[in-house]
């Protein structure tokens, strides 16, 4: 470490112990978008900035069970480190834990030097860097839902929602949040610095959606992650459980992970507003759009990830489960928001709220930029009500077939990587796997009596 980095770190360290900061918890995502970390003690930060934070590679092949899938480079070259690189810039204190700083991380491996294949935020970097060679910078505004759970002891799952009051969408207050969750939760939060915007209840009891201010698409990505993991804190805090899966509940719908998504040019500009363009948009928003379309079924391995995440789909539900697009239509796939100016955008609806911020990110940018690279148009815009087979292709309908689309697409595959997409499929096929060997509550109630 130079002597200039050194005084960096003192620098940090001595705003933190004035702050009555004792310890940092650094932390970074995993591969499917949960946050791995490490308490450090104050002092010792200058080593571990200087020596990096060594964990176990497989962590990014471990199951939300504690099973370490067979990823090459894990088990098979006998689960080396990774070195986990504190990022200084992004230390915030943590508002509901006194003395305590967190601060997200990059990963490299210690035997090439280079960033670690599997580590979402580091892969999110070398695509933003491709699209700036093009002359583009990423914006993205996230929208993030959630389900808030009170334990059920004796039942199936253990928890049930926290309220089931009906017909209470974009509503506020103690109508259908009778404990005020979502007030305590947006005060703690805005504390964390993360650009958070509002609050509402969503449409089903006991669902939440909380938007995060537009910003770059390495911070808007940043920014999701600490949310989602700040409102699981949170909720623990209170002995619930907040559940950004995608689908938790039968009687209820699922939980969406909206990206609004635009781009600045060179000269700080949105490039995909034109007044004389069709639709106020640019030649760049169209080939934008054209490239989502045409790469949706891989992006749906990557933005719907989970076995659960194909039940959020189907008619009447406005998840998109169709490949189209439409004007300020939220039952097209991706919707065209009224805005034009600075605000001109689309907004991708296929994610699901158990998406990876960093991969839904990454995944999404890379498409654009093939669009744009290719430069396509979109088909005709969706007209009235969507869900009509006879007029868009549908998205995969499984995780396997959303696996095999991503496998499939070479280009998209390219841009994030073959490492990374290696280790995705593996991981993911292996999840597949386990669910059809594990045998259901549906199945025991519907076969065990009769047959």
């Amino acid at each position: 470490m130079s002597a200039q980095d050194l005084s960096e770190v003192r620098r940090h360290m001595d705003r933190l112990a004035a702050d009555g900061i004792d310890v940092v918890r650094v932390t970074y995502p995993d591969l499917i978008g949960t946050d791995r970390a490490r308490d450090v003690l104050l002092e010792d930060l200058p080593r571990a900035v200087e020596h990096g934070l060594a964990f176990c590679r497989a962590v990014y092949h471990t199951t939300p069970q504690g099973d370490v899938v067979p990823v090459s480079g894990g088990l098979d070259a006998g689960l080396p480190d990774v070195s986990v690189q504190p990022d200084l810039s992004t230390l915030v204190a943590l508002p509901w834990e006194p003395g305590v700083a967190a601060c997200l991380a990059d990963v490299v491996d210690p035997a090439t030097g280079q960033p670690a294949p599997e580590s979402p935020r580091d892969l999110l970097h070398s695509v933003l860097d491709r699209c700036r060679r093009h002359g583009l910078s990423p914006v993205i505004g996230p929208e993030l839902e959630y389900f808030l759970c009170e334990p059920a002891p004796g039942t199936a799952g253990g928890w049930r929602r926290y309220d089931t009051t009906g017909g209470v969408v974009y509503t506020a207050g103690l109508r259908a949040d009778p404990d005020n969750h979502l007030l305590r939760t947006l005060r703690q939060v805005r504390g964390l610095g993360i650009g958070v915007l509002s609050g509402n209840h969503e449409f089903d009891g006991g669902q939440f959606e909380i938007n995060l201010l537009h910003s770059d698409a390495l911070s808007a990505a940043d920014r999701a992650f600490r949310l989602k993991a700040a409102v699981k804190e949170l909720a623990r805090r209170e002995g619930r459980l907040a559940t950004f899966m995608a689908k938790p509940f039968n009687d209820a719908g699922g939980s969406g992970f909206h990206l609004h998504f635009s781009c600045t040019g060179p000269d700080g500009r949105n490039a995909f507003d034109d007044p004389s363009g069709a639709h106020g948009l640019s030649a760049t928003a169209r080939h934008a759009v054209a490239g989502v379309l045409a790469h949706a079924p891989a992006l749906a391995a990557l933005l719907n990830p989970t076995v659960n995440s194909y039940k959020r789909f189907g008619p009447d539900t406005l998840a998109p489960w169709l490949i189209d697009w439409g004007m300020d239509n939220r039952s097209a796939m991706v919707r065209i928001p009224p805005e034009r100016g600075s605000g001109a955008r689309l907004e991708l609806r296929l994610g699901d709220a158990s998406a990876n911020p960093y991969l839904a990110v990454a995944a999404t940018t890379a498409a654009a930029l093939l669009g744009v690279l290719a430069g396509e148009e979109p088909p005709a815009p969706l007209e009235g009500y969507g869900y009509d087979t006879t007029r868009a292709a549908m998205l995969p309908t499984t995780l396997p077939a959303a696996l095999d689309a991503l496998e499939a697409d070479t280009d998209l595959t390219e841009l994030l990587g073959k490492s990374f997409t290696s280790s995705y499929l593996t991981y993911k096929r292996d999840e597949v796997e386990r669910f059809q060997r594990h045998v259901t509550d549906w199945e025991f109630t519907e076969y065990a009596y009769h047959l």
